[in-house]
């Protein structure tokens, strides 16, 4: 799947079908240099999702925890900071990502090795304006 972004206003309905042609899916991978657009994209899932509270990017934490609508756990990751990935191990990565619930990553080239056989690489290309192009695929 490939989506032109023109307003943020857009990315509702994308991350709208995003859902509804990935229902199974609960791993997804932003991909994206600083300022792409990932943790507000992460957002608008979020609030799909049901989630009320306030989310943020968890840049110091490295995990946010939030409760979406049905009460379950939504994960929201950033590994910009980790500098090895077995800082990933002391967070327990492995019950975030093999728990079912929705797991949102910013920054998983950092944690290459450590990701599950299976989830959706999202891609967000910044153009010369404001303008981004979003690449949905499973991986």
């Amino acid at each position: 799947m490939k989506f032109l972004i023109r307003k943020p206003e857009d990315l509702k309905p994308v991350a709208e079908t995003i859902l509804q042609a990935l229902p199974d899916q609960r791993m997804f991978a932003f991909y994206g240099e600083m300022g792409a657009g990932k943790t507000t994209f992460i957002k608008t899932f979020c609030k799909l999702l049901g989630v009320k509270e306030e989310t943020s990017s968890p840049t110091f934490s490295i995990v946010n925890e939030y409760a979406a609508g049905n009460h379950n756990p939504v994960y929201h990751f950033d590994f910009y900071r980790i500098e090895h990935e077995e800082e990933a191990y002391d967070i327990g990565y492995e019950d975030y990502f093999y728990s079912n619930n929705y797991c949102f990553i910013e920054w998983p080239e950092r944690i290459n090795n450590l990701l599950p056989p299976a989830y959706v690489c999202v891609c967000i290309l910044k153009e010369e304006n404001t303008e981004r192009i979003i690449t949905v695929k499973t991986c």
